[in-house]
């Protein structure tokens, strides 16, 4: 009887030590946001208009974006920064999420997460990167040659932030098809030989994926359409490349 209160106890001991711990590292993951907040605020009219230049560069000649808001003038910069410092956080609160599950891993699996975490985070970079430089001077181009005749294209500021932040989430989380490939593979959870055989699938998912997330126009759906099934073949080759082909548990047992 004492031994069992005993391991209930220390279980219980457990627990809340996890619990501390969770919290100190979820106070530490929001101070490094407003630590990188509060020196980016400085400079919230300027990030603005650096995230706003791909479509200002598209606006036809004496076009300007507007505020239909009273407060927009300011919340639009605000809430940017915010997302801003929240960007440049994000490695820091990558590794506090690590430091808490490491100590549960064993010594073969923190060799392969520590590389795949990193590539992930690079990944999402590469993908807010690519939607920058290369999807809105393309996509805002596409849209101001289609406007008619007559009407003037003046896009409020808030309208264009929640734009360009749903974006860069979209081809964020679009770039890290790579890394939940080799996860699938690494966990048995499939195979190589399964998911080639599913790539027809995959391509269609792909532009229905592009068709949901982007706006409607046959450009931006491409150019977030063919980046996931390129990375998707990324994340193949690179798993074969690793030595890692994944279970065959979910391919049909050859006929004798």
């Amino acid at each position: 009887m004492t031994d069992e209160s005993d391991m209930q106890e220390s279980g219980e001991q457990s627990l809340v030590s996890h619990l501390v711990e969770l919290r100190d590292r979820l106070l530490r993951c929001v101070l490094s946001i407003a630590v990188c907040f509060i020196p980016l605020y400085a400079f919230a009219n300027e990030l603005y208009a650096a995230v706003s230049e791909p479509l200002r560069a598209a606006l036809p000649p004496n076009a300007t974006m507007i505020a239909t808001n009273v407060a927009s003038p300011f919340l639009a910069p605000f809430k940017l920064t915010l997302f801003t410092a929240f960007f440049v956080a994000v490695p820091y609160i990558l590794y506090q999420i690590w430091s808490f599950i490491a100590p549960a891993l064993y010594q073969k699996e923190k060799g392969f997460a520590i590389p795949l975490l990193i590539t992930s985070v690079l990944l999402f970079y590469a993908g807010v990167a690519f939607a920058y430089f290369v999807v809105f001077p393309l996509a805002f181009a596409f849209f101001a040659s289609t406007s008619p005749e007559g009407v003037a294209m003046m896009t409020d500021i808030n309208s264009y932030l929640d734009f360009i932040l749903k974006m860069f989430f979209a081809f964020g989380v679009a770039f890290e098809i790579p890394v939940a490939t080799i996860l699938l593979l690494k966990t048995g959870l499939t195979s190589i030989a399964s998911l080639k055989e599913k790539r027809p699938y995959i391509i269609v998912g792909c532009f229905v994926v592009g068709m949901v997330l982007t706006p409607p126009d046959v450009i931006s759906q491409t150019l977030l359409a063919v980046p996931m099934w390129l990375l998707y073949e990324a994340g193949i080759f690179f798993a074969r490349h690793l030595g890692i082909e994944g279970s065959a548990s979910d391919e049909q047992p050859s006929t004798p």
